[in-house]
């Protein structure tokens, strides 16, 4: 009978261990696609900051454009 609650013990703590092994892999897997996302949001945001340079180079250039234009026509 002690052999059978032994093995009984043994058998619950390993299914537990089983489960937590499980939840730590399920873990890494969320960290990993936290990483993931947190390094596509910071490319993203680079994206963003490059594309709003882009636009005001953009703006600037039409703006000296537009004053050219002007000053031809106005001659």
């Amino acid at each position: 009978m002690t052999k059978s609650i032994a093995l009984s013990l043994v058998l619950a703590a390993s299914l537990g261990l089983a489960a937590c092994s499980g939840g730590a892999e399920n873990a890494a897997n969320n960290a990993a696609n936290a990483a993931e996302n947190a390094s596509n949001a910071a490319d993203n945001a680079m994206n963003a900051a490059l594309n709003a340079a882009d636009n005001a180079s953009n703006a600037a250039s039409n703006v000296a454009n537009t004053a050219s234009n002007a000053a031809a026509n106005a001659m």
